[in-house]
């Protein structure tokens, strides 16, 4: 039948990649488009709390344990709510009131590099000479894609840089501090308990920033960004992501990150006539090269892993399967 070859096409690994980059890359539009009507903090906190208890309630059906047991699991949903969803999501959120969703993508898309270099501090895990090499190349990015000048730092760009850069930093240290605790939760479990208790935070420190729910406008156009934040890219691509994880990996899946600031931009370009000059495209490419620098061993394993089979499933640890997503928004 034609809805089963339908669906046999669009249940490929190589689809669903895409469309997990798609919905996350259109998160960066989203959030610029939905901050003229939402402050920001609040709204981030908004999209969190019912995308976390959708997910949440996905696991209580679908997941072999939803309660969260021990000191270690604890630990981690605490390290997921406050740096990998709210540290994270409210510096992007905010950095995005300077600049644009496309730009914060490209600046995100540092978070591989930036964790690899937080292993070697946190966990003592040595860098190499390239490694040290592909950190700084991606580093002199996001100073291209920030056209930083010394003689005006405090510019709207470099201030928005800045404060996407520091969600980074959350996202790679909260990352980072995952792997110690030892934990046997379901991702989808743990992802939910910590969209829950990071729009808590999210909503506490929002309301220090006097934000409050008379400040939101709610016309159409912001009750269809946070309606795209919330179920499409908050829900539906990390069920998406859920089912990647197991075929291919979480490093083969990583590299949507690099995918997400195309779409980012496409949709940027198609939706608000935004355009991406060619300073910024060097320093994404800058990024790029620094990642391929610091994973060039996964990369070889990916490529070798492609040429042997179709849908190859790679290997991780315990710590790597309940790793939390790539950096999306």
């Amino acid at each position: 039948m034609l809805s089963d070859d339908i669906w046999r096409f669009v249940s490929r690994t190589p689809v669903l990649f895409v469309l997990v980059a798609t919905l996350w890359g259109g998160s960066f539009v989203a959030i610029e488009v939905g901050l003229h009507y939402f402050p920001p903090l609040l709204f981030a906190g908004v999209r969190y709390s019912i995308a976390g208890a959708i997910i949440l309630g996905y696991a209580v059906f679908a997941a072999d344990r939803w309660r969260p047991a021990g000191r270690d699991e604890w630990l981690s949903i605490g390290v997921v709510g406050a740096f990998i969803i709210a540290g994270h999501h409210a510096f992007v959120y905010i950095g995005e009131l300077y600049v644009s969703g496309a730009i914060a993508s490209i600046v995100i898309s540092l978070s591989p590099v930036l964790t690899a270099v937080f292993a070697s501090l946190v966990l003592g895990r040595r860098l190499s000479t390239t490694e040290i090499v592909g950190f700084v190349i991606g580093l002199v990015g996001v100073l291209i894609v920030a056209d930083f000048d010394p003689t005006n730092a405090a510019s709207a760009s470099a201030v928005g840089v800045g404060l996407v850069f520091v969600s980074v930093v959350c996202f790679a240290l909260g990352g980072v501090l995952l792997r110690p605790l030892r934990t046997d939760l379901p991702v989808s479990s743990l992802q939910g308990w910590g969209m829950v208790s990071g729009s808590g935070v999210l909503y506490a420190v929002g309301g220090l920033r006097g934000e409050t729910f008379a400040a939101v406008a709610w016309t159409s156009t912001a009750i269809a960004s946070l309606t795209y934040l919330t179920l499409l890219s908050g829900v539906v691509a990390f069920l998406v992501y859920f089912a990647l994880l197991d075929r291919v990996g979480p490093t083969q899946l990583n590299l949507v990150g690099y995918l997400e600031p195309v779409m980012a931009t496409l949709f940027g370009w198609l939706l608000l006539g935004d355009l991406i000059d060619g300073t910024t495209a060097a320093g994404f490419g800058a990024i790029f090269l620094g990642f391929a620098l610091v994973k060039r061993r996964a990369l070889v394993d990916i490529v070798r892993s492609a040429l042997d089979t179709d849908d190859a499933d790679e290997s991780a640890s315990w710590s790597e399967r309940n790793a939390v997503a790539p950096a999306d928004d």
